[in-house]
């Protein structure tokens, strides 16, 4: 090496000695010259005897830089390069060939080689074309170093906007108001009540609060602020805010009005949105025992109503809010004879379809026909549309009907030695159910967790701060023996089966005869399922399709589906 002419920048010539360098080349006295090149040069040097010996050493070592000849057995240098390339397009190879064939050369430049080295070989053409390859590493090097200095400063940034979009997120379902999360209506009938609140992006433009008015009454409300970006979800969320703070006082003072709720939140609204700005919304409310719904619909997508087998759609009465509309109309629909409803935003029928030019909007009712919960509707939503294309909001609501439909039901008493009894009772019912033994385990985990919460929390009056200090203590179960000695109340299961169009629902109710508890905890447990306090009930949530409480807390119902063949 020393021998040679070739006068190497002392910074490049340090650098290739961190480099390593596989030489394919089937003659021995050239590789033999390649090693008195660079035995000195490099810092660790690896030969090849032919194109499928360089390949397998060029996947199996760390190579910084290749040099090969190209006719040699077995394989030669333009189809070992081939491979390589399929997945390796920057490491720098330079190519020894005494062929000056047209073609060879329109291999390799098309394989995107660096060099070219024409034999008889000359020791300063070798150490030429190797400075010129460290050169390309290490311009890519810095190229790399920049981009990743780039990067980190762009994280920063990023981990900055992260951060103010979570909190905004946070602020969002703050705003959103929610009386029945993971709660069942149970206001003259058992309904279920469904949300799904599907954003696009951080900022949403829709908003949606759902509020318990009195014993009868509920109120629904979906806002969707029409265009895309932060205005849009401003008002949106301004429009929603301020529709719960009236709504709050209302409740305070026992003095709830629909039109008055309506034509205050108007006034609001008006003076802040912009000229060409504008609002969808539905203001709902249901009366659970007159059967009664009233609605003012501004310019939302038409809600379904599933009434003795056939889907009905509730148009608007109202024309959009803006900043110049006057006055507005309050309709009634008679309930009686209605089972299911949805109501949403028109995201949900803007997706286009997998495969198709056309929108969700051509198959939202005969998906909401034959789905009996949330799950199946969301699952079928999700399954048609190509992407989500905008918010996703929609409210399902299921009023069920049990008359006919009960299969089996025990009384338990609150000790310990009723858990293991009602635990196989239950697994015996399931196991005469249905043969797909996820299922039944899926089933069987639910019901052991909320039966237990039924008797430590419902029966035996354990508070989730108790239960956390005693099993941290250890005296858990000595606690558990020691309080249910005396105690008289008796935890009440039954079981429901509803055929449903392709499907079997089973439906769960555990009843305990305590106090019961604020339900209202149940959106902060779910929230957070790190949390230790309600970590059974989100494990149940998650192993069904659907949980529910009754407005005390001491009745939990939840559905499992069996699809029938």
């Amino acid at each position: 090496m020393n021998s040679n002419n070739t006068k190497i920048n002392a910074g490049v010539k340090e650098y290739i000695k961190s480099l390593t360098l596989l030489c394919v080349e089937d003659n021995q006295s050239t590789q033999d010259l390649y090693y008195s090149i660079f035995k000195n040069c490099v810092k660790k040097l690896f030969f090849a005897y032919d194109g499928e010996d360089g390949y397998n050493k060029y996947l199996n070592n760390n190579i910084d830089i290749i040099i090969t000849d190209y006719f040699m057995p077995n394989l030669n240098g333009i189809d070992m390069i081939e491979r390589i390339r399929e997945f390796d397009n920057d490491i720098p190879i330079i190519l020894v060939s005494e062929i000056e064939d047209i073609n060879v050369i329109s291999r390799a430049l098309a394989l995107n080689i660096n060099n070219f080295i024409k034999k008889p070989i000359i020791a300063d053409e070798v150490l030429k074309s190797i400075e010129n390859s460290s050169k390309l590493l290490l311009a890519n090097k810095y190229i790399f170093e920049q981009k990743n200095k780039q990067l980190q400063a762009l994280s920063k940034k990023d981990q900055y906007h992260s951060y103010q979009e979570n909190l905004a997120f946070l602020k969002e379902l703050n705003i959103l108001k929610n009386d029945f999360y993971y709660q069942m209506i149970d206001m003259g009938c058992i309904s279920l009540i469904d949300f799904l609140y599907k954003p696009l992006d951080v900022l949403s433009g829709d908003s949606y609060s759902v509020r318990k008015i009195n014993n009868e009454t509920t109120f629904y409300l979906i806002v969707d602020g029409m265009g895309k970006g932060i205005s849009a979800s401003m008002s949106s969320m301004l429009m929603t805010s301020f529709i719960n703070h009236i709504l709050d006082k209302m409740l305070q003072a026992c003095n709830f009005n629909l039109h008055k709720l309506i034509e205050a939140s108007l006034d609001y609204i008006k003076p802040i949105l912009l000229d060409e700005e504008s609002l969808s919304v539905d203001f709902i409310t249901m009366d659970c025992i007159k059967q009664d719904m009233k609605y003012a619909k501004f310019a939302m997508p038409s809600f379904l109503v599933q009434s003795n087998n056939k889907v009905i759609k509730i148009k608007s009465n109202n024309i959009p809010i803006s900043k110049y509309i006057q006055d507005f109309n309050i309709s009634s629909y008679d309930t009686s004879h209605t089972s299911k409803f949805l109501f949403y935003s028109d995201g949900v029928l803007e997706n286009s379809i997998k495969g198709s030019k056309k929108l969700y909007a051509e198959f939202i009712e005969e998906d909401f026909f034959t789905s009996f919960t949330k799950e199946d509707m969301k699952n079928k939503l999700f399954n048609t549309i190509n992407k989500q294309e905008d918010d996703i909001t929609f409210i399902f609501l299921n009023k069920l009907n049990l008359k006919n439909s009960l299969i089996n039901q025990k009384k338990f008493d609150s000790n310990l030695d009723t858990l293991d009894i009602a635990n196989d009772w239950y697994s015996n019912i399931w196991s005469n159910l249905c043969n797909d033994a996820k299922l039944i385990y899926s089933a069987s985990i639910v019901f052991t967790e909320l039966f237990m919460n039924a008797f430590e929390h419902g029966s035996l009056g354990l508070s989730a701060q108790d239960k956390h200090k005693l099993l941290n203590e250890d005296t858990y179960f000595d606690a558990l023996a020691q309080r249910q000695n005396g105690c008289n109340k008796k935890i009440n299961v039954t079981l429901h089966k509803i055929n449903y169009h392709i499907s079997t629902y089973i439906i769960t109710q555990i009843m305990d005869e305590g106090e019961g508890f604020d339900t209202n905890i149940l959106n902060k447990i779910f929230r957070n399922k790190e949390s230790f306090n309600g970590r059974g009930v989100y494990v149940s949530k998650q192993s069904s399709e659907g949980i529910y409480y009754n407005s005390i807390g001491n009745t939990v119902l939840f559905l499992h589906k069996i699809k029938l063949k």
